[in-house]
């Protein structure tokens, strides 16, 4: 038996996880106090996390809110251009300081409740009667502005993108990265500029962290996904690999079109489900255009904790993870298209766009396997997952027909959350 042990004044946890990276113990899906520790490990310790795009605060004035777990946040730009993030707490009572979801023209945020004023950097500017009224009432002499406030957060931006965190301990942007895992990003989005074209929001019915095991598992997309294998739009068998990096939390998966491939026996072999009598009513959805010279058709790249950058084909999208308990989460869709693009690019992107999100025809399955998780595990707390696809590290693999990636999550979780392992 081992335990984690959160910060200075805080219970420690009680845990039974084994040494290996390729089990995992069903509680950590489960448990009230691990989702909290987690809160303060990894959502408030020394992680980065995705904000929003520097687009969605492109003038002076303009704010957008945002969630780093299960911490409200609010991003600005000031009058000078600097972009701003903190927590959309007011230092007096505690009520949410920015109601809305986004704005512009802002000068200063007020308190609906008591009127406490913050400026466009999260600085505590102003308190309703704060001399009281005809000279009685009112806050102590030594009361100031400047010692009360909402946390503020380290911020960078990235290819368009802004990250945040709460941590001085977190190292910088690109050191947490790392020049593989940056690379990739850029390929995406280095030297255009976003332009949202679909937002949603999806109900998970399970944990965070079950959904962010399913991104970084590369091989269940040929046998959950009843599109993928019909229309063979992605086959393990070509051109791809997949990128772990060192720390293991951050993790790329990618495979190129082969233009004169055929049938795989290797796919008939294994039985996989399919049906050749569907068909598209509007077969162009597929026929896109070639917007990157490697041919990469399918790239799925993932920053620890919970972020997602997709290209799927010309479908460009962010997806944000966000804990909304131990058996819940919210599924953010940023759908992206570019200023660069003419309008038959925009067209292919739109269309493409279907392939996603809750009722995507590939992704679809994606929003309830989850919940089939959560729900299969509930009296199984003592149990342990089997992730032994391709071994028992968390190492970059030329086969995609591995769990390696997801062993690398595990291996970052466990380092932040000061996880002893059992034999």
């Amino acid at each position: 038996m081992t335990e984690v042990t959160t910060h200075a004044g805080a219970a420690s946890i009680p845990h039974d996880w084994p040494k290996s990276l390729s089990r995992v113990p069903y509680w950590a899906f489960q448990r009230e106090d691990v989702y909290a520790a987690e809160q303060e490990r990894i959502f408030r310790g020394p992680a980065w996390h995705f904000l929003c795009l520097e687009g969605d605060v492109a003038q002076p004035g303009d704010y957008r809110a945002t969630f780093v777990g299960d911490a409200p946040v609010v991003v600005t730009r000031d009058a000078e251009g600097a972009i701003h993030a903190f927590e959309n707490r007011c230092a007096h009572r505690g009520a949410l300081i920015c109601l809305d979801e986004k704005g512009k023209g802002k000068k200063d945020f007020a308190c609906v409740y008591h009127a406490w004023t913050y400026n466009l950097k999260g600085d505590l500017t102003g308190v309703a009667f704060q001399k009281g009224v005809k000279g009685k009432g009112g806050m102590p002499p030594d009361f100031k502005l400047s010692d009360h406030g909402p946390r503020k957060l380290r911020v960078a931006r990235l290819h368009g993108l802004v990250f945040g965190s709460f941590s001085q301990e977190a190292p910088e942007l690109s050191a947490y990265l790392g020049a593989e895992i940056e690379s990739r990003i850029a390929r995406v989005l280095k030297g255009r500029k976003p332009v949202v074209i679909g937002r949603y929001t999806q109900a998970l019915p399970n944990n965070w962290k079950l959904y962010v095991e399913n991104v970084k598992d590369s091989y269940h997309a040929s046998i959950l996904h009843l599109f993928f294998t019909t229309f063979e739009i992605n086959r393990l068998s070509q051109k791809g690999a997949i990128i772990v990096d060192e720390s293991g939390g951050h993790h790329v998966s990618y495979s190129a079109i082969e233009r004169k491939a055929t049938g795989d026996a290797d796919y008939s072999e294994q039985k996989l489900r399919s049906d050749s009598q569907y068909k598209l009513a509007d077969p162009t959805m597929l026929q896109g255009f070639r917007e990157f010279d490697d041919d990469v058709t399918l790239q799925i790249l993932t920053v620890f904790p919970t972020f997602v950058l997709q290209q799927i084909q010309n479908a460009i999208a962010i997806r944000q993870v966000v804990p909304r308990g131990p058996q819940a989460a919210d599924l953010n869709w940023i759908l992206l298209g570019f200023e660069s693009d003419g309008p038959e690019e925009r067209l292919v992107r739109l269309k493409q766009a279907n392939l996603v999100g809750p009722a995507g025809f590939i992704s679809m399955e994606d929003g309830c396997v989850g919940g089939f998780v959560q729900r299969g595990v509930a009296g199984a707390p003592d149990k342990r997952a089997v992730l032994e696809m391709g071994g028992h590290d968390a190492q970059s693999s030329e086969s995609r027909v591995t769990e390696a990636s997801i062993r690398g999550f595990w291996k970052k979780y466990r380092a932040l959350m000061g996880i002893g392992t059992t034999p």
